[in-house]
């Protein structure tokens, strides 16, 4: 039981100080901003601004599936992409087993990429 204690004294009540600190400067900010800031609602100043254009029409335009299917293959090829880093780094340490390894993981996306292609999905002419 002293063991906890000593724990106890020496590491969480700094902690919960530090987090009495923190929530009391971010109160005391957001408060101080909201009754001490300017309050002048113009109509210049509640239009939704968009690079310096004037809003033109609904901003609930839906957007073509290519868009969405091309931005998750974006991600998803970026990612097996970050795989190659670590392996180009440690290249001799891995021998010729992590060699062998590399290129199976290249020879499966290159078949991914090419099924991509195949299915069509980075054609916008639709």
């Amino acid at each position: 039981m002293m063991i906890f204690l000593v724990a106890f004294t020496k590491y969480l009540i700094p902690l919960i100080i530090q987090l009495l600190v923190v929530l009391g400067f971010v109160f005391t900010t957001v408060a101080a901003s909201q009754y001490l800031g300017p309050k002048r609602k113009t109509a210049g100043k509640l239009e939704s601004f968009e690079s310096g254009l004037d809003a033109v029409g609904n901003a609930r335009v839906p957007f073509s599936v290519k868009y969405f299917l091309a931005a998750i293959l974006f991600v998803l090829f970026d990612v097996e992409i970050i795989f190659l880093y670590p392996w180009a780094v440690n290249f001799k340490e891995l021998g010729w087993q992590g060699f062998v390894e590399m290129l199976m993981f290249i020879v499966f996306f290159t078949l991914g990429f090419f099924y991509v292609l195949k299915k069509g999905a980075l054609k916008w002419d639709d």
